[in-house]
Formats: structure tokens, sequence, C-alpha cells
């Protein structure tokens, strides 16, 4: 017989869902609890070491004064300034301090174009990676903004052997990382044995610092860099080492896999931190600093908290900055001469537009070796063909409406390393299917595309970041130009995490991306063959033994007349074998929210964003509180 589902089933069946719901909500608000309870006890913990740290130094003071150790005196010549002076590092963030309408508060909104797969140190490979740690990792030098000259940031002095091989650099006192815990020379060494610690995946740092020797603490201030040779760029090596706390990631070096495979373990001793420095992941969305309320500069940080929002969309980003909850929108071009005209926007923005005087370039990388196999662009001239079929000028014209010029190799066009006998190669058809034909590739069965001897037609993948509209643009351009030689163009819109994979494993035919640069760029990491490696950034195979010596020669030649000759041989090289199709270096298209004050273009670029930080919003204008 049939059983009907009665009133009184449906009254049990609502008292057992009411239950489970309660139950759930319950497990919630303990979680929830049980998260409070163990940030206030981090926090406890953070303010018994203070109080701890307060009263060593009362005592310290009293002894001293008791003791009369405070006679003033002068410093001898060459040593650190007195103490209450400002560094030099810190004199443009103290000079805006010193504006009239100058206020701490705030927040600095930012975002990315893409998920972060990563912010651990090291392992992270990406440039927005690189820009949180920016805030909360810091070095024993950083470069002047007016002059590019180096200036001691942890480091107060530092000295150099006859023989340039010997940096010795002695610590400011008083740095302390975010917990409280000193940074010391011995921190500074840790540093560098992590990186160079072969169960660590960093192969891309190892590969950088391969040129130390050692680095040794000597004591709590001093350390010792030694160098195996002469480097050009040893100053800067060493001086912008990334320190790291040992006391926090040392206990990593007994399972190497848990930091090697980590999302968010970080911690530094720069004006912001993550408020838990070892389990921030991908899953929230955003990245969130917090202003470290133990910051050791002589120089706070304006803003309470530093934000970046991960919006893929580049419409919804622009959305976003309508609606004032991101402070800056890097726009396209196509994007930015509308805007422009759109006085809503000019109301509340200004608008930045300025080529980055340390612009890197975007490129398309050919890989020569898949699966352990030479693939087609292991020739030369298929890869000089693919430059020739590749127009640049109307790339650049079209759907960059002029706002970015030609890249003719790694190096800036205005910089000592370009031989300025260089010009980009010009889209040339003709030149192109000559090179093709003498490669081998003819159309052996009257479909329109080249065949290889073996008659496989000549079809590739271009892997290219799916949320980018301008790089769509411009591999659905290509795919035009490439076909007209008979040339099979498939594009392959990815999301970052998978291109970052497909990278580490060197699985695909071809992708576009791009690199930063600096004031000289050392090329050893993306040209040289010794770093097509598994992880290594010359992810495309590229090897030519004659540009490994020049690359070798250049950077143990420290004089800088003999030195440029070497990186132009070296030009010359990559511009013959066009290991990459050197697309252009663009221009930095900016709004910035206008209540930010003291914004300025600077020979490192824009100042929005710089550490120390410069910039500040006015008590009346701040949005945060």
């Amino acid at each position: 017989m049939e059983r009907r589902f009665t009133f009184k089933d449906f009254a049990l069946f609502t008292v057992l869902v009411s239950i489970i719901v309660l139950i759930l909500l319950a497990m919630y608000m303990v979680d929830r609890q049980w998260l409070k309870l163990d940030r206030m006890e981090v926090t406890l913990s953070e303010q018994a070491g203070d109080i701890r740290d307060l009263r060593s130094l009362v005592h310290d003071l009293k002894r001293q004064t008791e003791s009369g150790q405070f006679a003033s005196a002068a410093p001898p010549s060459g040593q650190a300034a007195p103490t209450g002076e400002v560094p030099p590092s810190f004199q443009r963030a103290a000079a805006a301090r010193a504006q009239s309408d100058f206020a701490e508060g705030d927040w600095m909104v930012d975002s990315f174009a893409v998920g972060l797969e990563t912010i651990t140190p090291f392992v992270s490979s990406d440039a927005y990676a690189s820009n949180v740690q920016n805030y909360v990792l810091e070095s024993l030098l950083s470069r002047d903004p007016d002059t590019l000259e180096w200036q001691g940031f942890l480091a107060e002095s530092w000295t150099t052997s006859e023989d340039g091989l010997t940096f010795t650099f002695k610590l400011r006192p008083g740095a302390a990382f975010s917990d409280g815990q000193p940074l010391t020379a011995h921190d500074v060494a840790f540093s560098f044995a992590f990186i160079m610690n072969q169960a660590i995946a960093a192969p891309r740092e190892r590969a950088y610092y391969d040129k130390i020797a050692s680095v040794t603490a000597t004591s709590d201030r001093e350390v010792v860099f030694v160098f195996k040779e002469p480097y050009y760029d040893s100053l800067s090596l060493a001086g912008g080492l990334s320190v790291i706390p040992r006391h926090f990631y040392e206990p990593f070096l007994q399972d190497p896999e848990k930091f090697n495979t980590s999302k968010g373990l970080l911690m530094g001793s720069g004006p912001y931190r993550l408020r838990d420095p070892r389990n921030w992941t991908p899953d929230a969305g955003f990245v969130e600093l917090e202003r470290n309320p133990r910051y050791w500069g002589p120089v706070l940080p304006p803003y309470r908290k530093i934000m970046w929002r991960i919006i893929e969309n580049d419409s919804a980003r622009l959305t976003t900055f309508r609606n004032g909850d991101i402070d800056t929108y890097g726009a396209r071009p196509v994007e930015y001469q509308r805007l422009l005209k759109d006085e809503d926007l000019r109301k509340k923005s200004v608008n930045y537009e300025y080529m980055n005087p340390v612009a890197g370039y975007s490129y398309i990388g050919w890989n020569q070796v898949r699966g352990g196999k030479p693939t087609r662009f292991a020739d030369k001239r298929v890869r000089q063909a693919m430059t020739y079929l590749t127009d640049r000028d109307r790339i650049i014209k079209d759907i960059f409406l002029g706002y970015a010029e030609p890249a003719i190799s790694p190096f800036n066009p205005r910089s000592k390393q370009h031989d300025t006998s260089l010009e980009p190669q010009p889209y040339d058809l003709d030149k192109a299917k000559a090179l093709l034909k003498d490669a081998g590739y003819e159309d052996r069965d009257g479909d329109g595309v080249l065949d290889d001897k073996d008659g496989k037609p000549f079809s590739f993948e271009l892997i290219f970041f799916q949320d980018n509209e301008d790089s769509k643009r411009m591999v659905l351009f290509l795919k035009d130009l490439y076909a007209h030689a008979g040339v099979r163009l498939e594009p392959k819109p990815s999301e970052w995490a998978v291109m970052l994979e497909k990278i580490k494993k060197q699985d695909f035919e071809a992708i576009t991306l791009g690199w930063t640069s600096g004031i000289e760029s050392d090329i050893f990491q993306v040209f040289h063959s010794s770093q097509n490696v598994a992880g290594g950034d010359n992810y495309v195979n590229y090897s030519n033994l004659e540009l490994d010596k020049l690359i070798e020669e250049a950077r143990k030649t420290v004089d800088e007349s003999k030195r440029m000759p070497l990186w132009q041989a070296c030009e010359r090289i990559i511009y013959e074998d066009q290991p990459y199709t050197f697309l252009m270096r663009r221009k930095s298209l900016s709004f910035i929210d206008n209540r930010y004050k003291n914004i300025a273009i600077t020979k490192l670029g824009l100042n929005f964003g710089s550490v120390p930080i410069e910039t500040y919003v006015p008590k009346a204008a701040q949005r945060y509180q």
C-alpha cells in the first residue's frame, strides 16, 4: 500500500533540517571564534615581545645615562650619520611627510589582471608576486630615483676590496622583521644559503646569484659577500638580495617540498606585512597587506593597508575603477583615447602617459625543443621568417594606436648596450617565403598551407593570456598575416596558471609574453644555454655557444668601455638568431584617483607605489578608515 507524505512527516522533516542548519551554523561560528582566538594569541605574543624589548631599552638607557655614555661626539669621517638624521634612501618619503596637507591613513587599492599562483619568495616567478613582495621584503641597498646611484637601505655603509671581489656591508642598528625579531647579518647570510640550497625550487634565483662564492656574517651587524670572479653588476647583486628571516624560513629546510608548493609564506622587514604570513591562498581573490606596526625605518608608511583585487576582465576592471573600488587603471590604447574625453572620469582621476625608463618588452618565444625532440623552430631560418612575417609597425599602429615602439632585442634602444646600427626587421612577405622554402617548406598538396619534406603541414599553437584583449586582437591579426605565407596559426587562449605551468614544463610550441627590464640588462638567465632547464628562464631551449661565451665575458668585465662592445656583440647574435620575435616596448597609460598627492615621474618610472612610499592622501580626501 502506498504511503502518503503527511503533515506529521513534513513537520519532522522541517525539524530535522533546522537541526542540521543549526549544527552547521554552530560549526561555522566555532571556526570563526578559533580564528579570532588564534589571531589574538599571535597579537598578544607580539605585544609581549614588544614590552620585553621596551623594558630592555629602558634598562639600557637608564644604565647609559647613569654611566655618562651620552656625551656628544661627531662621528669620524666616512662613518654612519648621527642618530636622528634621515638616511638618503628615506629623504624623498620624509619630504612628502613635510607637506602641509600630508596625512596618514586611507588604503591604496590596486588590481591584478591575473590570479596569483603563489606569493612565496623565490618560488614565485611573475611580476605580480614580485610587486607584493616589494612591500614586505627589503634589501641592503636601493637606487636613488633621481640619480640612479646606489644608496644604503638596510645597510648604512659598505666597502669594496681593491680586486672588486669582496663587499663588506654594515647593517643599520635597530632593523627588525615584522614579528619584532631583530634583523641581523646572520639573516642576510641565511637568505643567500637558502636560495642556493638545491632542495629549494628556485633555479632562477640560483642562476642569478651563482657568481657569489660565499656570504658570511662576521658579526650581528657586518656581512661579507665574496664573488667567484669579477662581475660588472656585483654591487647590485649583493645589495639587491631580498633578506628573509632565518627564524621563520629555516624550519622549511626540514621539509623543502612544503615550502616549494606553498602559496603564501611571506614575512620580511618591510613597511607592510601579511596579517597571517603563513596561510595566504589564491582562493582569497585578493592580496591584502597591513601596515607593519613595528616598522624599523625612520619614515613610517602612510597607508593603513595596501590591497590588490584580482580582476581578470578589462571591462570589469574599468567599471571597478569608475566606481572607486580600485585606485588605478592601466588603460589599453583604444580605451585611453576614449577615456581622455570622458569628463566624469577626468574629474576623479589624473592620467599619466610615459615611456617607462626601464620599460620591458613583449615577444613571441619560439620553443626549439619539446618533449626532448627538436621542433620546426629549431631551424634559424624558420624563426627569421616568422619575424619577417610579423608586421610590428601595423600592430603598433592599428592595435596599440602608436603608444609603443618596436623592440629590436632584449636591450633598450636608448641604452649603451644597444648597437645603433641594428634596426627592427621590416615586414617582408617575399623574404619570409624564401627563407621557409630554403628550410624545406612548400605547399605540396595545393591546400594553401606549407608542408615540410614529410608532408606535415606548417601549423602551430600560439599560447596567450586569455583575458588580455590586446593580445587577443594581435594574435588574430597575426593569424591572417601568417596565412598569406601558408603558415597556419592556431590561437590558444589560456589561463595564467596554465601558462605558467606550460612554461615550467617547456610544453608549448610558441608563446607570447613580456619581460621586465632594468638600467643595464643581464641576459644570462634568459638566453644562456645553461638556463634551458625545467623551471629555468630559457624555456624556449635556445642555445648558441658563441653567445654563451660573450655573455660570460661581458658579465665579468667591470670596465664599462670594454663591456658595452661585448653586449653589442651579444645583441648582433640574438638579432641574427631570433630566438624570440621581439615585438614592442609599450608606453604606460595610467589613470590614478586624484585624491593621491605627490605623484611624480622619476628615472625609475612613476613613483606611485615606490618604497619607501612618497605619496599620500590628505585627510579630507581619504576614503577608507
